[in-house]
């Protein structure tokens, strides 16, 4: 399965960047081409349970996530149902001088239909969820 890690560099303080970033709430607003519907379940501290309509390149996904998020240093996704249960997000974010570095891993588990057609597929993961950062690191340098 996809598994792949991006690196980026926002010219903005780590805390606006992970504002950004771990504000899964307010996705379908700052990024309804990818997220156009995302609905809060449960919050219980810092772990969310969400309901996310995600759009990665051609592949439109309905998931269930659990967001964890360790301000303003980490934020991890965890696919717990839908159509890639058993994926992995994971941002790590870190302080420079005047930016922020984030660190991405993902491990995508296609499941069932999604798999088959991904076998014979464009497989340019990396690439679409590299637009999707690239739409949130411009939010967070305005």
């Amino acid at each position: 399965m996809p598994k792949f890690s991006l690196e980026k560099t926002v010219n903005a303080k780590i805390d606006n960047v992970f504002e950004i970033f771990a504000n899964f709430e307010n996705y379908q607003n700052l990024v309804p081409q990818y997220y156009p519907s995302v609905r809060v379940r449960s919050v219980r501290g810092n772990i969310s349970v969400v309901e996310e309509h995600f759009l990665l390149g051609n592949i439109e996904l309905l998931i269930m996530a659990k967001h964890v998020s360790k301000k303003p240093i980490l934020h991890e996704v965890f696919v717990i149902g839908g159509d890639v249960k058993g994926s992995t997000f994971r941002q790590k974010f870190i302080e420079l001088e005047n930016a922020t570095k984030i660190l991405i891993d993902v491990d995508l588990k296609f499941k069932g239909k999604l798999k088959i057609k991904n076998l014979f597929g464009n497989n340019s993961f990396s690439h679409y969820y590299d637009r999707i950062i690239d739409a949130f690191v411009k939010i967070a340098e305005n």
